[in-house]
């Protein structure tokens, strides 16, 4: 089964940008009806999270998440098997010059990347640009676990890490110049991680990158990717932060928050609410799926 699917996405690559966000909004329309369970969990976060909003703006905000969840998936086949022409119309970059001052100052950089529905294409974009290191986790179906690898390491030298490798081998890649394409925001099991303030709730938060950015030097950059409305991304890059790490763990995992925060609410449609954020809860509090 898993064959065929990768066979239908790389039919339908060769569709315009256009038709292809038209297909991927009408899986996630399916998506929407028969996932019931990702439904379920997508609409108790934006519950939370957005608490000011009712029933009917809630319903229309998961409907539309879920549109983009399904253009997502079809886009796959463009970052696997285009060329790298198409791809360069197919996701812009903004803010490049952020990163390039930074690497000609020789400064390590992490670039923090939420879990927008757009991520695999800004991951795409960079490796376009650089040779990074970043982190991969090994999927469950082998078909999908080596076109998705193959997809984040086709241009480039890429230097994909597992996840229980540790931490040496990143802060070595950083400080030899490779960027470290990061995503933090998952509710993983790991003792590296504290509760810290999400959209008002309290969240299981790793608290790497303070820590990284503390043994590195790293400074770290914003790094968020754009699904756009007739089709493609936009792959914004952001200012170094300052004053960061602070030494204060608890303060800087905080800011981080405070930071994804403040993209997911300039596109609330895109963050990836069908992941079960708020898994982890303190002592006494209930579940919350």
């Amino acid at each position: 089964m898993s064959q065929l699917l990768v066979g239908l996405l790389w039919l339908l690559h060769w569709l315009p940008f256009g038709a292809l966000a038209r297909v991927g909004s009408g899986l996630g329309v399916l998506l929407y009806v028969f996932a019931r369970a990702r439904r379920h969990v997508a609409s108790t976060n934006i519950r939370l999270c957005f608490p000011e909003l009712d029933e009917a703006e809630r319903v229309r905000l998961v409907k539309a998440h879920f549109r983009l969840l399904g253009r997502s998936v079809i886009d796959r086949g463009v970052l696997w098997w285009s060329p790298r022409e198409r791809l360069e119309r197919f996701i812009r970059v903004e803010g490049l010059e952020h990163v390039e001052a930074l690497r000609a100052e020789g400064r390590p950089i992490i670039l923090l990347a939420p879990h927008f529905v757009g991520l695999d294409a800004g991951g795409v974009g960079i490796t376009m640009r650089f040779d990074i290191v970043s982190i991969y986790a090994r999927q469950k179906d082998p078909v999908f676990d080596r076109w998705i690898h193959h997809g984040r390491s086709r241009f480039g030298d890429q230097l994909l890490l597992a996840r229980d490798e540790g931490v040496r081998p990143t802060v070595k890649a950083l400080k030899a110049g490779r960027p470290f394409y990061y995503l933090p925001d998952m509710n993983f099991r790991t003792r590296d991680a504290i509760f810290a303030p999400f959209f008002g709730v309290q969240a299981w938060t790793i608290t790497g990158l303070p820590r990284l950015a503390k043994v590195s030097g790293a400074a770290v950059v914003n790094c968020a990717t754009r699904m756009l409305p007739q089709g493609g991304y936009l792959l914004e890059l952001g200012k170094a932060w300052t004053d960061y790490p602070s030494g204060d763990i608890e303060a800087d995992t905080a800011r981080m928050n405070r930071e994804i925060e403040t993209i997911v609410r300039t596109m609330p449609d895109q963050y990836y609410w069908v992941h079960r954020r708020f898994k982890t809860r303190p002592p006494g509090e209930p579940r919350r799926y």
